[in-house]
Formats: structure tokens, C-alpha cells, sequence
């Protein structure tokens, strides 16, 4: 038997290197997603409960299914089980300092709303971290700001959407922020915390594949963040993103990158400016100064 049908008898379902490379190729396709060979197990694991829930035995069925019905809820539940949204409030810390100094200067000077992108909003921590800072920097919940959060993962949108979330992910809150941006659930809810309305209603919230030929956003954005989502991506993919950032970008704007990315050498279009922040290149070819966003 060749290498590329071996079967794991020791498994519930079928599933041969055959299968995954079916699966790495697809999910490239629909997300951009460069899947490395060890990522196997989590593969199997993750579309496994799929194949439980469509009363499938094999992986092989289940993918002539996907690529045969063309069923548009089913690729979506198949690219939202490949995703991975580790996600905290406050992750890499480190930027939001200079994502505060960065809006209060920005307003002193222009006087104008700002805008912000998540383009990687998972279940929601991001951006109302961002929304914290922000109202922070201006002292007020209704800060002079607008933020869009987006994702390819449907499912992890309406949890941010919703802003509920277990007392435990506020751990690495203080007690005054806290106290100040959520509302602890009592009886039923206890145990439960909930975004204070003010916070929520400064980020609208969008369904977004970032290897789509159209998004459904427009710029110009003060801030991107896009944070550990590019070690997904391969080279040419990264430097197509990153050069269509470029253009929904005011001229100052600023990106924040994750902590193991490193933009330098696969886009013209920025350079560093601080630790995993970076600014326009002003000699980059695909930078330019488009329209206000429509959010």
C-alpha cells in the first residue's frame, strides 16, 4: 500500500495522507491557509466532528461531498474548524501604549474621527482591547473613534459580537478595568461578564476572508491590526495582503503586526517602525490615499 493511502485502522474514520493533502489544498484555495504537514491530528480532529455530525465514515466521502454539492454553509463550517483563534484581551501588550500615544496625537493634529481595522477579530478580545485603550487615551466611552472587527470565521464573530465571555478571560485585566468596561452577570449569568454597551457599540463587526478579490471594507484606516494571522499565509500570499493594506491607509497610519511576524522583506509597501509596528513606506509603489471608509 503507498504512503499517500494509509490508513490509521486505530482511528473512527478513514483518513489517509491522500485525504489531507485534499484538505491542505482546499483550504488554501478558500483561505489562504498554508497548512504544514504536521498539523495531521489536528486536522483529523477538528473535521472528524463534522463527518459525526453528517452521519459520515470516511474523510474521502466527506470531502467528494464538500467539492461536489458546493454547499456554501458546509465550506464554511470547514474552513471555520481549520481556523485557530487563540486570542486574550490585551495580547502583546506592548502595542497598546503606542496604539494610545498614537491616537491622541493623531486627534490633536487633524481633529477628525479615526478609524480602526481589526482584520483578525476572532471571538472579539482584540478589539475591545482596542476600544478600551482608545477610550482611555481620550478619557471618555465615546472616544472620537470607529473600529471595524473582521474575521473569516463566522462562528467566533458572533461571540464577539455578542461580548459575553466567562469571568476567568478578564484575568489578565485589573480590577479597575474591569469594573470600568464590564458588567458581572448575577443569578443564571453569574460567573458570566458581558461589554458595557458603550464599549460594543464603538465596533462593528463583519464576516471578511482576506484572500477574497473584494472586501468589504474601504479605506482609509489610521490603524490595521493584523496580529499572528499572516504565519498562515505563504510569502506571496503575505505580500499580496500587505500591499492591499497599503492602499486603505492614510499616509501616517500605523500596522500592528504579531510578535513572529516580520513584514520587512516580503512588502515594499512598509517599514518598521517599532516592535512589530509599521508604517507606510512613503516610496512604496501601492501606496495611495483612497476614500473615507464606509463601516
Amino acid at each position: 500500500m503507498s504512503s499517500a493511502s494509509q490508513v490509521d485502522l486505530n482511528k473512527e474514520f478513514n483518513f489517509t495522507l491522500r485525504d489531507f493533502d485534499r484538505i491542505r489544498g482546499l483550504i488554501y484555495q478558500r483561505a489562504g491557509i498554508a497548512l504544514a504537514e504536521s498539523k495531521q491530528e489536528m486536522v483529523y480532529s477538528r473535521l472528524a466532528r463534522r463527518l459525526r455530525t453528517l452521519g459520515l465514515t470516511s474523510f474521502q466521502a466527506y470531502l467528494d461531498a464538500l467539492e461536489r454539492d458546493s454547499d456554501e454553509q458546509e465550506w464554511e463550517e470547514f474552513t471555520n474548524a481549520l481556523t485557530t483563534n487563540l486570542t486574550s484581551f490585551f495580547r502583546e501588550e506592548h502595542h497598546f501604549p503606542v496604539l494610545a500615544d498614537f491616537v491622541q496625537e493623531l486627534y490633536t493634529q487633524h481633529h477628525q474621527p479615526i478609524n480602526i481595522w481589526c482584520s483578525a477579530a476572532s471571538t472579539g478580545e482584540e478589539p475591545y482591547s482596542i476600544a478600551m485603550t482608545v477610550c482611555e487615551a481620550f478619557g471618555t466611552l465615546s472616544p472620537p473613534v470607529n473600529i471595524i472587527a473582521t474575521d473569516i470565521d463566522t462562528k467566533v464573530l458572533n461571540v464577539g459580537a455578542a461580548g459575553i465571555y466567562s469571568l476567568d478571560r478578564l484575568n489578565k485585566l485589573s480590577p479597575a478595568r474591569a469594573k470600568e468596561f464590564f458588567l458581572r452577570g448575577k443569578g443564571a449569568q453569574e460567573g458570566q461578564v458581558k461589554v458595557r454597551r458603550e464599549l460594543s457599540d464603538l465596533i462593528t463587526f463583519k464576516q471578511l476572508n482576506l484572500l477574497s478579490p473584494s472586501w468589504p471594507v474601504q479605506g482609509s484606516f489610521d490603524v490595521i491590526f493584523c496580529r499572528n494571522v499572516m504565519i498562515y499565509f505563504d510569502k506571496p500570499t503575505q505580500g499580496k495582503i500587505l500591499d492591499r493594506f497599503a492602499t486603505l491607509m492614510k499616509p501616517d497610519g500605523l500596522l500592528f503586526a504579531g510578535h513572529s511576524e516580520n513584514f520587512t522583506f516580503v512588502t515594499n509597501s512598509f517599514r518598521l517602525r517599532g516592535k512589530t509596528v509599521y508604517a507606510l513606506d512613503p516610496s512604496g509603489a501601492a501606496q495611495r490615499t483612497p476614500p473615507s471608509p464606509r463601516i
